[in-house]
């Protein structure tokens, strides 16, 4: 591989190209706009992208909604992961994702100490939003599920390189939420009386149950719903009428990694599973997720 010697200012403008052209779902970027985000003068972004041109780190594409592209080599030259929309990995601030911002390579500068842990984390796109101090969440990642959660302890704007002083690494395993679920289903019938409902779920010792009524899910009732009727002096009432009518059920071959997703979007503490026939075959705590990541025989942790 050849390697350029480029200026600051030819890198700058490089890695903005390239950033903007991974936002722009494959459009050409016009010169104007790259000047833009660099807050410098177009004539001077045509001057650099020629000689970029020259080099074969960029193509011009001619026409009224033409502009420029990179090329393979100016990826290569930066470093930069050649990624698609399937494969970008998200970062987070504040738990929201930031748009049109992802991670192209994460490498560790310290793990023999986990205590000062360090990551470089390559990003495509502008972290300008993203200060010293800022606690961010990346990933997870589209191979191993890595996620990583630190503080921003660095930052280099003209290689687009954040340092990361990690807290937490997770690996999330990549498994089925039917290799981890309870499959020996407690059911609950939407005319029992919330007495009996809380006899069965102390008797299982468990603290909430689907609901059902042929074959399928039509509810959810956990210890939440029958102390609020207790409560209310409605030992008698049916499930039926005290249940959460919005339950959220997943194929049972889905991965863990997306059901975590699922959770924390609906912000609920369990999942029904269902099997292609949509018949209920199991279901999915928060808990059952934790002791399946933090499992230490196969999978490693570093906090």
């Amino acid at each position: 591989m050849v390697v350029y010697l480029l200026s600051s200012v030819q890198k700058e403008i490089l890695q903005t190209l390239i950033n903007l052209y991974q936002s722009s779902n494959g459009k050409s970027i016009k010169g104007e706009d790259i000047a833009e985000v660099m807050n410098r003068n177009p004539g001077t972004i045509r001057n650099q992208m020629q000689a970029l041109r020259s080099l074969g780190l960029s193509k011009g594409v001619p026409g009224p909604r033409g502009g420029y592209k990179p090329t393979i080599e100016a990826y290569h030259t930066l470093n930069v992961s050649v990624t698609d929309s399937e494969s970008t990995v998200p970062i987070f601030k504040d738990n929201e994702e930031l748009e049109d911002v992802s991670v192209a390579k994460i490498e560790f500068t310290s793990v023999p100490n986990p205590g000062e842990c360090e990551a470089a984390i390559k990003i495509l796109g502008s972290i300008k939003e993203l200060d010293l101090g800022d606690i961010i969440r990346i990933g997870p990642t589209p191979v191993n599920n890595l996620g990583v959660i630190g503080e921003i302890v660095g930052r280099d704007d003209m290689d687009n390189i954040l340092l990361l002083d990690t807290t937490t690494i997770r690996s999330i395993p990549k498994k089925t939420v039917y290799d981890i679920a309870s499959l020996d289903l407690v059911l609950l019938k939407p005319t029992d009386t919330i007495k009996e409902a809380a006899n069965t779920l102390s008797k299982e010792t468990i603290d909430g149950a689907p609901v059902i009524e042929n074959n399928s899910v039509i509810g959810i009732l956990t210890l939440t719903d029958i102390v609020r009727a207790i409560a209310n002096s409605e030992e008698n009432l049916k499930v039926k009428d005290a249940m959460q009518k919005e339950v959220v059920t997943v194929n049972k071959d889905t991965k863990i990694a997306n059901a975590i997703e699922i959770m924390h979007n609906k912000d609920i503490g369990r999942l029904i599973l269902v099997n292609k026939n949509n018949d209920p075959v199991g279901i999915i705590t928060r808990t059952d997720i934790v002791n399946s990541v933090t499992n230490l025989e196969e999978f490693p942790i570093v906090q």
